[in-house]
């Protein structure tokens, strides 16, 4: 282009510098604006984040429902005074990318704790967990009530669970209750959130799966057993109840085995009074009686039937399983208490009964 086309070229508008100039004060405007955005957000977010739910400190239990909100779980944690601020606590967990993360369950929280440390409890921590004692030699309707009492189930789902032949199939049970298989030990439970059939089946099945871990011990597989080994172990629990009730001393209960066991093979009816107290259920009075032993409508009376009852009269503990699966070998029938726990075992009927004048002797002249 010539110098005589650059000259003839029209002025630039005379508006131009001015936008630009404008636009540039914009443009820093909205920088400044964005930062002053940004700094008063790390003072509203950073000044929470140091802050306790509420003063004084104290220990809180918090539930988390399965499937709900985080919105819901912060304001719940804001009238628990867990947090100060409902909203900067979604905030700090939108950022963080926990909102999805929550934990159903009972969580004992601090509201002393910062705003970090109860959302990293709530989406990482553990619940609470109960602590509950069944002791050896409980029946089913006892082990429930203890359940009930302890929050963990309704008894009237845990009397069903216990029954549900579906249920107990699934579990390799071969019987038509769970008596004997709801194994004696001392459990750390999550207490459920909803009481109901399910959570029951939720318990018992933690009950069962203990039972078939620990039992699996005895056998040589030490794994899961097969059908036979199941019905095997079944007709031992059965004995094994039995020892249970029978004597608190370990020394002695490979030996009552022994003498059920002899007793069996003579074709002698077991006459174990535990047998009968179970087969009048929870009514028993704490006294057996005469006609308690001539009831034949019992169908646990083992005065009036022969060979073991149709199943477990309580849930035994390994020494007693243990017993029933090794019992001693002797030739003992017979045996009666002497009443410091222990017992006399006998080999004939004559001995026995010499066993069962001192026992009633010593018990007159007792104090």
């Amino acid at each position: 282009m010539s110098a005589r086309d650059k000259t003839n070229q029209p002025p630039p508008p005379p508006h131009a510098d001015g936008l630009k100039r404008f636009f540039l004060r914009a443009a820093l405007f909205f920088s400044l604006a964005a930062l002053v955005v940004l700094v008063a957000c790390f003072f509203y977010i950073g000044a929470f984040l140091s802050l306790p739910g509420s003063r004084p400190s104290r220990n809180v239990e918090v539930i988390v429902q399965p499937g709900a909100s985080f919105a819901a779980v912060a304001s719940n944690l804001k009238e628990l005074g867990v947090i100060s601020d409902e909203r900067r606590f979604t905030l700090l967990a939108e950022w963080e990318k926990q909102t999805a993360k929550l934990r159903a369950g009972r969580f004992q929280l601090n509201t002393g704790w910062t705003p970090s440390r109860v959302l990293e409890h709530l989406t990482s921590g553990n619940p609470i967990l109960d602590k509950i004692t069944l002791p050896e030699g409980l029946p089913w309707w006892e082990i429930g009530r203890r359940l009930e009492d302890a929050g963990m189930v309704r008894f009237a789902d845990f009397e069903k669970v216990v029954h549900d032949p579906e249920f107990l199939r699934h579990w390799g049970i071969p019987l038509k209750s769970a008596e004997g298989y709801l194994f004696p030990d001392t459990y750390l439970i999550m207490r459920p959130i909803q009481l109901d059939e399910a959570s029951a089946k939720s318990v018992v099945g933690r009950l069962f799966d203990t039972f078939w871990r620990r039992v699996a011990t005895f056998y040589e597989s030490g794994k899961k057993l097969d059908a036979s080994e199941r019905r095997h172990l079944a007709e031992a629990l059965i004995l094994a109840s039995i020892v249970e009730k029978e004597t608190a001393l370990s020394s002695e209960r490979a030996r009552v085995a022994g003498v059920y066991l002899n007793r069996l093979h003579r074709n002698m009816i077991l006459q174990a009074d535990p047998t009968v107290i179970y087969g009048i259920g929870p009514g028993f009075s704490g006294r057996l009686r005469r006609a308690d032993l001539n009831d034949a409508a019992n169908a646990y009376n083992t005065y009036k039937h022969p060979g073991l009852p149709p199943g477990p009269i309580c849930s035994p503990g390994l020494a007693s399983i243990r017993a029933a699966l090794s019992p001693e070998t002797h030739n003992y029938l017979y045996f009666v208490a002497r009443g410091d726990g222990s017992h006399q075992f006998s080999t004939d009927l004559a001995s026995h009964n010499q066993a069962v004048r001192d026992f009633i002797k010593g018990a007159r002249q007792a104090p």
